[in-house]
């Protein structure tokens, strides 16, 4: 099984309306979503979090839900960390085409980086050479210099 990295410090998506959505700027997928207030009194109600993850090859954005996770639905349940987490998974992964939903790109990254984020309607994965918080003016993660990544 892989390892898990845990990459969201200081911040995480909203835990009840995350609504994320997915976006394309070349070959690169963004994801949009918001982010959590309650928990970082940082943000603002209606901020919002942009991810870009660079050389995206393959991604999903489906099944499962927080729900589906505790009750062991999910693929991930018993090695994850917890729920609700932005991770980086590292080594051998057989459980990694279990899913039939990926949707393939055209792009052929440079490296093959596994990236897992956890909302609470579902779940994003993909396969991408890298992430970064994208650099848009409205991103209020790329706002905060002093989040870690």
């Amino acid at each position: 099984m892989p390892t898990f990295k845990q990459l969201n410090f200081g911040w995480n998506a909203h835990s009840n309306v995350p609504m994320p959505e997915i976006g394309w700027d070349g070959a690169d997928l963004i994801l949009q979503f918001f982010l959590n207030s309650l928990q970082f009194e940082r943000f603002q109600q209606s901020d919002q979090g942009i991810l870009r993850f660079h050389e995206c090859m393959q991604y999903r954005l489906g099944p499962t839900n927080d729900e589906g996770w505790y009750l062991g639905q999910c693929r991930y349940s018993g090695s994850a960390p917890s729920w609700g987490e932005f991770y980086e998974l590292n080594g051998d992964d057989p459980l990694l085409d279990r899913p039939s939903d990926w949707i393939k790109t055209n792009s052929s990254p440079s490296s093959n980086r596994h990236f897992l984020f956890y909302f609470r309607d579902g779940t994003f994965e993909c396969i991408a050479a890298d992430w970064s918080y994208d650099s848009a003016t409205q991103n209020a993660l790329a706002a905060h210099k002093e989040i870690e990544r």
